[in-house]
């Protein structure tokens, strides 16, 4: 399978060093090149690429301009969307439009590599980041900042979620994090069927849970498969039966 590339970039040296690096793959074909947000619409509708290399900041609209405006069009398919930029501080709004990835320049052939890889196994079938059933679009990754870093975190590394006033605190095995962050929101981007809200300050991973009980004070908990203890509310307790059931 051959992979349609258009670049996007109102950098010439820019487009000119990742043709270069995508030559350097057997199955890639750059298809065309474009310096402009509405040059970019009108090149992807014309060549119906298979991925766009997108840059953010161009000089008539941003990238996120050029995803609103391919999206907007119910019949057509959209292409895998790579943003490519200098600039960190978009990369969660990046994969909250579901982009395959965000290559800060200056990137290596490495870390390219990594990129159509990820565009490969999506062809071939592999799991996306984002999975869909009746019509609704969960996500299987999150983007955020945390202690000086741009983390890219599977969900399906989080064990439990609590809320903290006006943040949550994610954790996984050996870290926790920090959010500013509403359950409400987490709870509609995350698949039902793997996390479970079981209070109202709390979302678990069912992959991680070992079981429920019920304590010698009468109130229920959550024991996670690596001994943490996640309160249950009587009114969330419903859905774990509601799941034993099926």
């Amino acid at each position: 399978m051959t992979i349609q590339v258009v670049l996007a970039d109102d950098e010439i040296l820019a487009r000119q060093k990742l043709r270069l690096l995508l030559r350097e793959q057997a199955d890639c074909e750059v298809v065309g090149e474009c310096a402009t947000a509405a040059e970019t619409v009108a090149l992807v509708h014309a060549t119906h690429p298979d991925v766009v290399f997108l840059d953010i900041r161009m000089p008539d609209m941003d990238g996120f301009d050029v995803v609103d405006a391919l999206s907007a069009e119910p019949e057509f398919t959209m292409p895998r969307i790579v943003f490519t930029t200098a600039y960190d501080q978009y990369a969660v709004r990046a994969f909250d439009v579901h982009a395959v990835d965000y290559l800060l320049k200056p990137f290596a052939a490495k870390r390219l590599r990594t990129t159509l890889q990820r565009i490969r196994e999506r062809a071939n079938g592999a799991p996306a980041e984002s999975a869909r059933r009746n019509g609704e679009r969960y996500t299987s990754r999150i983007v955020f900042k945390s202690r000086g870093r741009i983390l890219f975190l599977p969900v399906s590394e989080i064990r439990w979620i609590a809320a903290e006033e006006n943040y949550v605190r994610i954790s996984t095995e050996s870290e926790t994090h920090l959010l500013r962050e509403t359950m409400a929101h987490l709870e509609e981007r995350f698949d039902p069927q793997l996390f479970l809200r079981v209070h109202r300050s709390a979302i678990v991973n069912l992959q991680h849970v070992k079981e429920v009980r019920t304590e010698s004070d009468g109130e229920t908990a959550v024991i996670l498969i690596n001994g943490q203890k996640v309160p249950m509310s009587r009114s969330y307790r419903s859905r774990i039966q509601g799941l034993l059931r099926h």
